[in-house]
């Protein structure tokens, strides 16, 4: 599943590409038909980020609320000089065309067209988003404190902190030396100020690049630690590989229904 940067770089783009125009919105699958002719032919007006949800915001009121979930996904491509649209390919729940470009989505969670009341709503359900200039991490910190589930489960839950999926999280508690089942209770205000700060720091830079680097330069180094093909990472999907750190090697389990991967030495 896209983790917040991706969404948060999916806005931008779609600002830049599409707003303060009129954009064609329709839905070649069918799916979301109707809903597209209620924001067809409208001027975009600007992009909004909350966590994995994206919001398109069109003239005269309509949102466009998307929520990519494990399989949506965006084709960005230039619209064609001779003005021929390419054929929709695959399953396009919705189709966006401006005077340059266009972009298709298939597979996603939610595509569906809601009000400004309706957004809030969805945001109200949502902890703090780490790339967000107005994300309060006080809150979440309140929740984390008074909890019995682990810490593990806990960033994984967008109630508590929106935007974070099981890569920031597997590296995020390693570069924190936090065991991921460890309790909200039992982390100290000291140690979540700091993984904070620093979840903030490795989602600007994810937003910048367009990938997660969460690997230091000093510790990004060859054998006993690399093997070709494996993820650059501290542990996310290094399970039975050595830790690059203490050659422990790295486990992998289930945690509320997602893997977690953690170095039970370097995380004790």
């Amino acid at each position: 599943m896209p983790e917040g940067h991706t969404l948060h770089r999916l806005a931008r783009l779609h600002q830049r590409r599409f707003a303060g125009a009129p954009v064609a919105v329709s839905s070649p699958q069918g799916r979301f038909a109707d809903s597209a002719t209620t924001v067809d032919g409208r001027v975009l007006r600007r992009t909004s980020v909350w966590g994995k949800h994206l919001f398109h915001h069109y003239q005269g009121g309509g949102i466009v609320h998307v929520h990519l979930g494990l399989y949506g996904t965006f084709t960005e491509w230039e619209r064609p000089a001779a003005d021929r649209l390419p054929e929709p390919v695959g399953q396009v729940r919705m189709r966006m065309v401006g005077a340059e470009y266009g972009t298709d989505l298939r597979g996603p969670t939610v595509c569906e067209v809601i009000d400004e009341s309706q957004v809030a709503d969805v945001v109200a359900r949502l902890g703090p988003d780490p790339l967000r200039p107005d994300a309060d991490p006080s809150w979440a910190w309140a929740r984390i404190m008074k909890s019995r589930r682990p810490i593990g489960a806990l960033l994984m839950d967008q109630t508590v902190m929106a935007g974070v999926g099981n890569v920031f999280r597997s590296e995020l508690l390693f570069r924190h030396r936090i065991d991921p089942y460890r309790t909200g209770q039992q982390i100290t205000e000291a140690e979540f100020d700091a993984a904070w700060t620093d979840l903030v720091a490795l989602m600007k830079v994810g937003l910048l690049r367009g990938k997660i680097i969460a690997v230091r330069a000093e510790h990004d180094h060859g054998a006993p630690s690399y093997r070709p093909g494996r993820p650059r990472t501290y542990v996310y999907r290094r399970a039975g590989d050595p830790c690059r750190l203490c050659g422990t090697t790295v486990l992998t389990a289930e945690l509320e229904g997602r893997n977690v991967f953690w170095c039970p030495v370097c995380q004790r």
